[in-house]
């Protein structure tokens, strides 16, 4: 289980990055902690939501993502390798 905390988050939004996807915290009505915006390459986490919440959120969409694994350096690779793995053991 990956530990809810700010570093963690920022792996998390470093990993976005590298993919080609910015991030936003906004306020707004949507109810998931993050969502997608048609197809584009922004993602837009309520920012009202607890580190958890948001945590789970990106976890959650990266893990429904097809990533190119080979844009990715070794250890962004084994940080989503571990994010994989833990999706399996669930």
């Amino acid at each position: 289980m990956i530990a809810f905390t700010q570093h963690n988050l920022g792996k998390l939004e470093d990993l976005f990055d590298v993919l080609g996807y910015r991030i936003r915290y906004e306020k707004g009505s949507f109810r998931t902690g993050a969502c997608v915006l048609q197809n584009k390459k922004v993602i837009v986490v309520n920012k009202f939501s607890n580190l958890e919440v948001r945590i789970q959120s990106l976890i959650q969409l990266l893990r429904d993502m097809d990533v190119d694994i080979n844009l990715l350096d070794d250890k962004k690779r084994e940080f989503y390798k571990f994010l994989k793995k833990e999706e399996a053991a669930l």
